[in-house]
């Protein structure tokens, strides 16, 4: 009586683990690079987005070197990373390639 709708095939569930683990730290972006399929259009777009928050992540870590309000930015670029994963993995597992903001312009990759 309930039947799905919309089932996903093999392709699309493999595409969406390999976004959703992209955005779990740097090993996990690293094992996401290397399973992914090369013509995969859908976790490219996500493995992008997660490395420019890794980078967010570096260069805010830098910044707590800086004398002054280097902790302070570090702190609100922590906070921001943080808000951009969790964005990143509900969209990856609903298999939206919205850009994130700020950060989704940005193409590394």
């Amino acid at each position: 009586m309930y039947e799905r709708l919309y089932e996903r095939t093999e392709y699309e569930k493999k595409s969406r683990t390999v976004a959703v683990v992209s955005y779990i730290t740097w090993v996990g972006w690293i094992i996401a690079f290397f399973m992914r399929d090369r013509s995969d259009t859908f976790a490219l777009h996500h493995l992008n987005q997660a490395l420019v928050i890794n980078l967010l992540k570096i260069a805010g870590g830098l910044c707590a070197a800086l004398p002054g309000i280097g902790h302070s930015v570090s702190a609100v670029a922590g906070i921001a990373a943080f808000v951009f994963i969790v964005m990143g993995i509900y969209r990856a597992a609903n298999y939206r390639t919205d850009p994130l903001p700020l950060v989704g312009e940005l193409h590394l990759m």
